[in-house]
């Protein structure tokens, strides 16, 4: 699978795969994609640090890339307490009158939130760059678009291609202005946050809109015939998320979560603003319910809902109260049936992948069928 951006990077597939989990990001460098590690639950620059020499160490000088989640206008001088300040009481009871419901405990003494909207402030992403920068990452996506004007420079100045999420052409042409390298087309089938158009019109529209910037197809991609697909359209890889949760090196640490992801079909999803406020593509739950319910009080906007449910987050996954339990994770969750190593996923990947592009083949040879 390869094209001129995976000759560029120096990689033997085409294939672009965001995951939280530097095991399962070091092994998709490995199997001959890039892996890229999402920075955003990273609030501790140092433990990026570790993480990251953790990968460096297990690729083999193969390469891989970080992603960030920052705005592309710089927003200084707010702090987490000054955004938690804004919360309604309102929305706090309805936190803790939904939980209670399902009878989820509080945290005990100490414990503190394991997902934090410090991943998404300003200073935290500029910290995460830091790190990021002194390390031989080949990648740096933006989930917001570009990144702010400096650090698209000072990643250039590392050598290093920038790539950001575009949900529109309109949006991708953006980002193409701003000087980025890389526009992923990412669909509406897609899980986490994501726009209204789908995958199958979305990719040629960015693919004309920026041209000859490379496109990468993002969007209910996860076997070898989207693949094929999505080079067909124009794009120059595709780029995975979901596919890699129920890999056996995803740190999920929820049986219960897994059980989930593995017995779910394509219409388990739901785009929610119930975990941060933008829509979000995720499992739908009781949780997801209770936020799109009209008689609630209805979701924050962002960066006010997910400082609101982190701590409601984290109750919910260490007591892994089922009904509410889930996880940003797109329409290809019905395809994801069985725990497997990422290398496994693949070999499925090109195998699949050569029979589509033979298929093709011969259809265009007139030989299909004969």
């Amino acid at each position: 699978m390869q094209t001129e951006l995976s000759r560029r990077l120096g990689i033997e597939h085409a294939v672009f795969g965001f995951t939280p989990f530097p095991a399962v990001a070091a092994a998709i460098s490995r199997a001959g994609g890039l892996g890229v590690l999402g920075a955003v639950r990273y609030a501790d620059p140092g433990a990026l640090h570790r993480d990251l020499d953790w990968i460096e160490a297990r690729t083999g000088g193969r390469p891989y890339g970080l992603d960030v989640v920052m705005p592309a206008r710089k927003v200084e001088g707010v702090t987490e307490a000054d955004v938690e300040a804004m919360i309604p009481d309102g929305h706090r009871r309805f936190v803790e009158e939904t939980l209670a419901r399902h009878g989820v405990p509080g945290l005990g003494p100490g414990d503190r939130s394991g997902w934090r909207i410090t991943g998404w402030m300003e200073d935290v992403a500029r910290a995460q760059l830091d790190v990021a920068f002194d390390h031989p990452i080949a990648l740096l996506a933006n989930a917001l678009g570009p990144p702010p004007a400096d650090v698209v420079a000072r990643a250039h100045a590392h050598g290093i291609l920038v790539a950001a999420l575009a949900g529109s052409a309109r949006h991708a042409v953006r980002h193409a202005e701003a000087g980025i390298d890389i526009v992923v087309a990412q669909g509406y089938e897609a899980g986490g946050h994501t726009g209204e158009i789908a995958t199958m019109v979305l990719t040629p529209e960015v693919v004309h809109a920026v041209d000859p910037l490379p496109v990468l197809a993002a969007g209910g991609i996860g076997g070898g015939e989207q693949i094929a697909a999505g080079l067909a359209l124009g794009a120059q890889g595709v780029w995975l998320g979901s596919l890699w949760l129920t890999t056996d090196e995803a740190e999920l640490h929820s049986p219960a979560l897994t059980a989930k992801l593995l017995a779910a079909g394509s219409g388990d999803t739901v785009r929610s603003r119930a975990l941060t406020g933008k829509p979000a593509r995720q499992l739908r739950t009781a949780w997801t319910d209770a936020w799109d319910d009209p008689d609630g009080p209805g979701p924050l906007p962002m960066p006010l809902q997910g400082l609101l449910v982190a701590e409601a987050l984290s109750r919910i996954q260490r007591y892994e109260a089922a009904p509410l339990l889930g996880t940003p994770v797109g329409q290809i969750v019905g395809r994801m049936t069985s725990r497997r190593p990422v290398q496994a996923v693949f070999d499925e990947l090109t195998r699949d992948f050569t029979r589509a592009v033979a298929r093709l083949g011969r259809i265009a040879g007139g030989t299909e069928g004969a």
